[in-house]
């Protein structure tokens, strides 16, 4: 989704490209500081065709005055957004699971080597079955969302403003999951593969693995929004049947 101004009236419309179209140029952007899994980049359009059945509508100032296939444009760049936060966490875990599994046994180890827990240890297959539910948890509330977008998208001008008050709302509650569970998840797992010290000291066995990284590309997510905003838009909905914002709040 793409806002353009039209040449005719000067209104901002929000068009659907398909960015397989000539004219349409993506260049990834490399080495980027805090976000090295949202595959960032830029997007330029050089003279490319809009047929009119792709203008979803035109782009109010006053979001109840938006059309209801306009507003979903907000809504699915925040819905990205949580698939990137998920995309951290799933990673994160992945790789800590990897180290753990890596990790010298007792016999292997020797008296002066540093400690390492155990594949075993009841304490550590607890904490990443937790860790797995919560990534399991946040993957099946992202495709809830995902599923009922793609169907909003799919019905065009003819979507309501009721089924996209129920995107909205599994948009949110898509970001509110994902932030909770990459939160803990990207945390625990520096625990877990015996770091020592805050974010950015190597772990104590030596892997140089640099898992902070993770909980660093948290927090550049996640540090500008407010879950608190999120829930009360879903509880809103929820007991008053109230339609929630359709832009971002921080």
């Amino acid at each position: 989704m793409v806002g353009a101004p039209s040449t005719e009236s000067g209104e901002i419309l929000i068009v659907l490209v398909d960015p397989g179209r000539p004219g349409v140029l993506t260049v990834p952007v490399r080495d980027r500081l805090g976000q090295r899994l949202a595959a960032a980049g830029t997007v330029d359009f050089d003279d490319v065709r809009v047929e009119r059945a792709q203008v979803i509508g035109a782009a109010a100032r006053d979001e109840h005055a938006v059309s209801p296939a306009a507003a979903l444009a907000p809504l699915a760049l925040r819905l990205a957004l949580a698939h990137v936060s998920l995309g951290i966490a799933q990673e994160a875990l992945a790789e800590a699971r990897d180290i753990s599994r890596a990790a010298p046994s007792a016999a292997e180890r020797g008296a002066a080597a540093p400690a390492a827990r155990s594949g075993t240890d009841p304490y550590l297959l607890s904490t990443y079955g937790e860790l797995a539910i919560d990534a399991h948890t946040a993957a099946a509330v992202v495709d809830r969302a995902t599923d009922a977008m793609a169907r909003g998208l799919s019905a065009g001008r003819n979507v309501s403003m009721e089924t996209c008050a129920d995107i909205s709302v599994l948009v949110a509650a898509a970001e509110a999951v994902t932030g909770r569970a990459t939160a803990h998840i990207t945390a625990r797992v520096l625990e877990l593969t015996d770091r020592s010290g805050p974010p950015g000291i190597t772990d104590r066995a030596g892997s140089g693995a640099a898992l902070d990284r993770f909980w660093r590309n948290a927090r550049v997510l996640t540090a500008q929004s407010s879950p608190a905003h999120r829930l009360r838009d879903i509880g809103d909905h929820y007991l008053n049947g109230s339609h929630p914002p359709f832009a971002h709040r921080p």
